[in-house]
């Protein structure tokens, strides 16, 4: 049996930040909106312009002057919140299209295993891919 890549033989999260320093944008939902909002205790309806950017016309999380998320602090300042994009890390678009992008991905982030054989990677991500297309509405 093949190992999970969310395990820590593939991935474990070292809260270090590195995925939260960057431009790349953090591409935000109306349902992110109010979660975050809600949590911080913002109004909903002033949150984009207050607390993010547009790119191509879609709200992304702003960043602070030090190039981090405005809200990280050492740590995800709205962690039980963050936005779809923040709670795949890894396993996001790029990754599950390519899987050479693990090991690009992998020198940036200090909890990516870059070990991981590719047939493993390859069958968990397609597998990955397959459940998050039946799920989308």
């Amino acid at each position: 049996m093949e190992s999970d890549p969310r395990s820590p033989d593939f991935f474990e999260c070292k809260q270090c930040g590195d995925c939260c320093n960057g431009y790349g944008g953090t591409f935000i939902t109306e349902k992110d909106v109010a979660a975050i909002a809600g949590f911080i205790g913002e109004d909903p309806r002033g949150f984009i312009e207050k607390y993010c950017t547009l790119s191509g016309g879609k709200p992304v999380l702003a960043q602070g002057s030090n190039g981090y998320c405005i809200f990280w602090d050492r740590l995800c300042l709205i962690h039980p919140v963050k936005p779809r994009m923040c709670r795949e890390w890894p396993f996001i678009e790029s990754v599950l299209t390519d899987i050479r992008n693990w090991k690009i991905m992998g020198r940036m982030c200090p909890g990516i295993s870059t070990d991981v054989q590719d047939h493993a990677l390859r069958s968990y991500l397609t597998k990955l891919l397959i459940e998050r297309n039946e799920s989308s509405p």
